[in-house]
C-alpha cells in the first residue's frame, strides 16, 4: 500500500527534479529555486529556498554523505551548496550550448567523482566529436561503479559507453524516442556463468517502460539484453527511478499517473493518480520507505510505502547501503517517520539515539531511560526495531574505506597531495589521464606524489577480519 502522507506546495512553477539524502529532500523548479526539507518533520529548512540561478533549475542531487547539494540550471551554471546551512560554496559556468545534457548527466557523475569529473567531460565531448549522429541525446544514466554510462536519444537508441568515451553497444529501444533511463544501484552476479549484470530501465514517447540487463563478461564484452516491457501508462513516460535494492521501479507520465512496478515480475504494485498535471520526477528515499513525486502542478507528493504488505512475495532485503550501526540521529528520525512513529522523533533526539543506540534499545531502557510509559507503545517500538534487524541482512563497507573515485573497498590506499586517500591504481590512472586536479576538490594538485596510507590499510584489514568471524 502507498499512502500519501504529505504534499509540498512551496514552488511557484513546475517541479523538475527531486532528490533524497539520508536526512533531507531537495526539490527544484522552473521558478529558479531549490528547496530543502527535513525528512524527520517534512518541514522546509530555515535556509531554504536556495537562490542564485538566473533561469529554471532542472536537476539537483546530494553527495554520498549528504553534506553537499548540487543544482544545474538552464542558465548554464552549476551551483554547489552546503546542505547543512545552505551556503553556496561555489558556482561554475558550463558550456551553455551543452547545458541540457550536462544537467541530465550531472546527477550520477556527481555521485561518482565530483564536479568536472571524467564523465561530464565525456558527455560534452560526445557532442563535440560528433559521436552522436542521429537525433539528440535526451537521457543519461551512470553505473553505480562508475565504469560505464548509458545514453538515450530522441531517435530511440540506447548506447553504452565506457569512461573513455568508447561506444560499447548500441540498440534501438523505443521507436518514438527515449525520454529517460535509470540504472539500479545494485549490480547482480549471474550464478550460471559468473557474469555481472546491471538492471536498467528506459522510458519512451511510446508510453512504454522497458527493463534491460546490461551484461559484462570477460570474453563476450558488453551486451544489452531485453528483459520485459512494463505497460500501464497511456501517454509518454517522463521519469523513472529504481528503489535502492532494485526490487521496485517507479515511473511518472504525461498521463498524470505514477506507477510502481515490481521488477522481478513486471507486475504493477500501485497506481497513484493524485497529481493534476504531468509527472516530471520521482525518487525513492535510500533510508526509509518514502517516495517523492513531482509534477507540473507545482507540487511534490510524499508517499509512504507499507512494505509489510506482500509485494508478490518480496520484501526489502536491505534498509540502506549505510549499515544501521552507522546511522546518524537524523537517519533514526527519518526511520521513525517512515515507521509511523513521528511522535518519538523529539524524544529520540533528546536522548541522542543514533543507529547503534537504536539497535541496543530494550524494554527496560525504553521504560527507565526514555520514560515511555505506555506498554503498547514500548512494544510497538521494539517490534519495529526487531523488523529492522531482520531486514538489514548485510553490513556495508564503512564509507571511509571506499575509494572516492571507484567507490569500492580500497586494497592499497595512498594519500594524495590533496590530503584524501584513494586506491593506488585508480589514482595513478587518474593522473596518467593527464589530470592534475584533485578528484575531490577539483583544485590543482601541488604534487603528484602518492604516499602509502598504512594506517588505513591496517584498519581495513581489521574490519575485514571482523566480517569473516
Amino acid at each position: 500500500m502507498a499512502t500519501l502522507i504529505h504534499t509540498l506546495s512551496d514552488h511557484s512553477d513546475d517541479v523538475n527534479c527531486c532528490a533524497f539524502s539520508s536526512s533531507c529532500l531537495a526539490t527544484c523548479s522552473l521558478d529558479k529555486t531549490v528547496r530543502v526539507y527535513s525528512l524527520s518533520t517534512l518541514a522546509e529548512l530555515p535556509f531554504s529556498p536556495l537562490r542564485g540561478h538566473a533561469y529554471a533549475v532542472h536537476c539537483c542531487c546530494f553527495s554520498p554523505s549528504g553534506r553537499l547539494l548540487a543544482s544545474c540550471s538552464t542558465d548554464g551554471t552549476t551551483a554547489l551548496w552546503d546542505a547543512r546551512d545552505g551556503r553556496r560554496l561555489f558556482k561554475v559556468q558550463n558550456l551553455e550550448q551543452f547545458g541540457l545534457l550536462y544537467q541530465i548527466a550531472f546527477e550520477r557523475s556527481f555521485l561518482q567523482n565530483f564536479i568536472y569529473s571524467k564523465f561530464q567531460s565525456c558527455i560534452l565531448l560526445l557532442f563535440r566529436s560528433g559521436s552522436v549522429k542521429d537525433g539528440s541525446l535526451v537521457a543519461c544514466a551512470f553505473s553505480p561503479n562508475g565504469s560505464f554510462f548509458v545514453t538515450g536519444s530522441s531517435s530511440g537508441d540506447l548506447t553504452i559507453w565506457d569512461d573513455k568515451m568508447r561506444c560499447l553497444y548500441n540498440e534501438k529501444a523505443h521507436d518514438l524516442g527515449v525520454t529517460c533511463c535509470d540504472i539500479s544501484s545494485h549490480p547482480v552476479s549471474d550464478s550460471e556463468n559468473g557474469s555481472k549484470y546491471f538492471q536498467m530501465a528506459s522510458c519512451g514517447q511510446d508510453n512504454q517502460i522497458k527493463l534491460w540487463l546490461i551484461l559484462f563478461a570477460d570474453f563476450l564484452g558488453v551486451e544489452l539484453k531485453y528483459k520485459c516491457t512494463l505497460n500501464g501508462h497511456s501517454a509518454p513516460v517522463l521519469a523513472c527511478a529504481f528503489s535502492y535494492d532494485g526490487q521496485m521501479l517507479v515511473s511518472g507520465s504525461v498521463d498524470k499517473c505514477v506507477i510502481i512496478f515490481e521488477t522481478s515480475t513486471g507486475n504493477t504494485l500501485h497506481t497513484l493518480s493524485q497529481h493534476t498535471r504531468y509527472v516530471t520526477t520521482c525518487a525513492f528515499a535510500p533510508h526509509s520507505h518514502l517516495l517523492a513525486t513531482g509534477s507540473m502542478d507545482k507540487t511534490v507528493h510524499i508517499w509512504q510505502l507499507d512494505l509489510k504488505q506482500p509485494c508478490a512475495g518480496h520484501t526489502v532485503e536491505n534498509e540502506s547501503k549505510v549499515a544501521v550501526e552507522d546511522w546518524s540521529e537524523e537517519d533514526v528520525s527519518g526511520w521513525l517517520c517512515a515507521q509511523d512513529l513521528p511522535d518519538f522523533v523529539g524524544l529520540f533526539k533528546m536522548n541522542n539515539i543514533d543507529g547503534k543506540e537504536l539497535l541496543n534499545l530494550t524494554k527496560e531502557s525504553l521504560a527507565n531511560e526514555l520514560k515511555i510509559e505506555s506498554l503498547g507503545l514500548r512494544s510497538k517500538v521494539l517490534q519495529k526495531i526487531e523488523e529492522l534487524k531482520m531486514t538489514v541482512s548485510s553490513v556495508s563497507v564503512p564509507d571511509e574505506f571506499l575509494c572516492p573515485i571507484t567507490r569500492e573497498l580500497m586494497k592499497d590506499p595512498v594519500i594524495a597531495a590533496d590530503g584524501y586517500s584513494y586506491e593506488r591504481e585508480a589514482m595513478e590512472l587518474w593522473i596518467s589521464s593527464r589530470r592534475r586536479s584533485s578528484p575531490m576538490t577539483n583544485l590543482p594538485l601541488p604534487s603528484l606524489l602518492l604516499t602509502p596510507n598504512r594506517t588505513l590499510k591496517m584498519a581495513i584489514a581489521r574490519w575485514l577480519e571482523t566480517q569473516h568471524k
